[in-house]
């Protein structure tokens, strides 16, 4: 697993969130919260995805899945980019940026195709879960999750890898 990839964009005076309208536009936060609210309550993941795709410039794949109350970044969606036939879990947070006092810091947030993803997640900027990957319900996503890896906790940690399953699998398939 690898450390989170994201710039600094160091700021004096105030702390950076005071200095939020220096960083992004205050029309596009209004228009990110109004389509972002309609969407976590909409129940049509069609229509989800399509507002998704439309109004906050995320790359969304095929038959993804955005369940109730899913939060994604406000500020810069359009960093997030989200596979095919993924599941993302009830009230999960997904950002790209954070704002420290000093700083603050954008990510891209990259995740694979037919990754499922548990309730009350929080996903941090500059991530990347890759393919077929597990993360367990209420896991901090702080670093890049592997391939076909079953991940969860907080600190989030690996319970087992694609091998491991593939090797448990074949046991079970055995006896």
């Amino acid at each position: 697993m690898s450390v989170r990839q994201t710039t600094r964009y160091p700021v004096k005076g105030a702390n950076s969130l005071w200095q939020l309208y220096k960083t992004v536009s205050f029309f596009k936060v209004v228009k990110n919260v109004f389509f972002i609210m309609i969407a976590r309550y909409t129940p049509f993941l069609g229509v989800k995805n399509w507002i998704y795709r439309t109004f906050l410039r995320m790359k969304v794949g095929q038959q993804t899945a955005f369940a109730f109350m899913v939060m994604p970044d406000i500020l810069f969606p359009e960093k997030i980019t989200v596979g095919k036939n993924t599941i993302i879990g009830y009230n999960t947070t997904i950002l790209a940026h954070e704002y420290l006092v000093d700083e603050y810091r954008l990510g891209d947030v990259v995740i694979g195709d037919n990754v499922m993803i548990g309730a009350n997640c929080t996903i941090l900027p500059g991530i990347k879960i890759g393919s077929g990957a597990v993360v367990a319900a209420g896991t901090v996503v702080h670093k890049d999750v592997p391939e076909g890896c079953f991940v969860g906790g907080n600190p989030m940690r690996v319970i087992y890898t694609k091998d491991d399953y593939l090797k448990h699998k074949q046991k079970l398939t055995q006896s």
